[in-house]
């Protein structure tokens, strides 16, 4: 009876720091994405050259979870920052980008690149996929895919992202985009690698 008693309370914890979590992470409104000049908010992307929409998304690392957010305009100025939007954490196409990126993170690194994945899982399971993977970048949790509206990269039909990748130099302008990037061999990253010696640091 002990033990039944303890993992009922066990599971009302879990469950009230799971629901807690996205209560916090449903505070992170429209309100709260900086509109840049060319962004709209219905499915508008902003295209090359153009400044890059700045938003605020609670994120995790293969090390923490962060509820208070991600600023993206924090790291302008930092390096290439790599928007890459994927449609969901263990499937096996996203498993494979991820995965790709991690391979190729130190010659990123050495392009000053940052990468911020972004799908709609919550920051739990993006942190439970980064450990798994040992991914060494940060992703981020758009679960009710309010950004990726913004970047024309939400699938309404199916409720989820779309695999759309943005380079954004360090003024904060979109250097180059790929609305359709595909996984199913190397050159879309290729490509985007590409796009990144091209910016000037």
């Amino acid at each position: 009876m002990k033990l039944k008693s303890l993992l009922l309370l066990l599971s009302f914890v879990i469950a009230n720091l799971i629901f807690t979590g996205f209560a916090i992470a449903d505070k992170i409104s429209i309100k709260d994405v900086k509109i840049s000049s060319g962004a709209e908010i219905m499915n508008k992307a902003p295209k090359e050259g153009e400044k890059a929409v700045d938003f605020t998304l609670p994120y995790a690392t293969k090390d923490t979870m962060n509820h208070e957010g991600l600023k993206l305009s924090s790291l302008f100025g930092k390096g290439p920052v790599i928007l890459a939007f994927y449609p969901a954490d263990w499937s096996s196409g996203c498993t494979k980008e991820m995965c790709s990126m991690r391979d190729n993170f130190a010659d990123l690194q050495k392009l000053e690149a940052q990468i911020i994945a972004i799908s709609g899982d919550y920051v739990y399971s993006h942190h439970a996929w980064a450990q798994h993977h040992n991914l060494p970048f940060t992703l981020a949790s758009d679960y009710s895919g309010k950004i990726a509206r913004l970047y024309e990269s939400w699938n309404e039909e199916r409720n989820f992202c779309k695999r759309t990748v943005f380079l954004i130099d360090n003024d904060g302008r979109v250097a180059y985009r790929d609305l359709e990037y595909s996984v199913k061999d190397d050159a879309d990253f290729l490509d985007l690698k590409e796009a990144i010696g091209k910016i000037k640091k």
